[in-house]
């Protein structure tokens, strides 16, 4: 397998999985594959299982990748997929980006079975608060933060880039420190769940027992309130960060118009953004000439900002 290639299979996930299949989907990534063993160059650091809320949720914990020497390193944070209610940070696709001198940190998050929306979002910016908090320790410039994510992932991101002003989802340590970000790659990622089976899905979003639905603890299409709470373009504004949007034209489970409504939202908002439709790709996609559209993105948005001492 080479890092930076991303192959999904979530068709069993997303059609809503038995509880024998949540608790062996549970300890893998639905959304990335595994990186091989030479994913990171010789001597890079790794720091496993980092608490970022200190004696939290198991969930509550984050893998970090350093350079083998250095410091202000820009950083990359990568968000699983799985429907929220799988996946794991044991495998990261970003983790290739340590070689180009960035650090990495993967993410775990409470999943829909723990607890509800928010508190997915709550955990994200729980963590970019707490590497900001550490970045001194682990030679991190806490002013070059991008993030990535894939489906459910990607959705996240996209919260941390347009909900990065929303106080009501700081919760918990480091309050002190900004969870914005500097850059947002989104692959596939939801946006607007009430508008998802209106373009052509293979499964019905609006029915109880969906991804959605179990994320914000009931038929989205009954709680309209809270789905409106979820969805990341409810909170587009001017200020947000530079997006890369990429989406697969034939993804049968998250319809490329989440991408599309998303990408309008933001430009109609003078943000700037990239979306990038991949021909013929369902949920799901890799490639170098993929991995190089993501590196130049975090190159002119998060590599090559300013370094700020911390």
């Amino acid at each position: 397998m080479k890092s930076g290639l991303l192959l999904i299979g979530l068709a069993s996930l997303l059609a809503g999985p038995t509880d024998a299949q949540e608790r062996a989907n549970a300890s893998k990534t639905a959304g990335a594959t595994s990186p091989s063993p030479n994913a990171l160059p010789d001597g890079a650091r790794a720091f496993c299982d980092l608490e970022y809320v200190p004696g939290g949720h198991e969930r509550q914990r984050l893998d970090l990748y350093l350079p083998k020497e250095g410091e202000l390193f820009p950083l990359i944070v990568w968000v699983h997929g799985g429907a929220w209610r799988a996946g794991s940070k044991d495998s990261c696709p970003a983790l290739s980006f340590v070689r180009e001198g960035y650090a990495v940190a993967s993410i775990n998050y409470r999943l829909s079975q723990h607890a509800i929306f928010p508190a997915q979002i709550e955990d994200c910016k729980a963590a970019i608060r707490w590497l900001r908090a550490s970045a001194g320790h682990y030679g991190i410039d806490a002013g070059r933060v991008g993030v990535w994510g894939s489906s459910a992932g990607g959705h996240l991101v996209a919260m941390l880039g347009t909900a990065g002003d929303v106080k009501e989802f700081e919760k918990g340590g480091h309050l002190q420190y900004s969870s914005r970000v500097e850059a947002v790659c989104d692959w596939f990622g939801p946006t607007d769940f009430t508008q998802m089976n209106k373009a052509g899905s293979t499964m019905d979003h609006d029915a109880a027992n969906s991804p959605e639905s179990h994320l914000i603890g009931g038929p989205i299409q009954e709680n309209k309130e809270k789905t409106s709470r979820a969805n990341p373009i409810t909170y587009v504004s001017r200020d947000d960060p530079p997006f890369l949007i990429m989406h697969g034209d034939k993804d049968p489970l998250v319809p490329i118009n989440q991408s599309e409504l998303l990408e309008a939202a933001l430009k109609n908002a003078g943000v700037e953004v990239k979306f990038h439709a991949v021909k013929g790709a369902g949920h799901g996609f890799g490639g170098p000439e993929l991995t190089r559209i993501v590196r130049e993105f975090f190159a002119r948005h998060v590599k090559d900002r300013k370094a700020v001492a911390n």
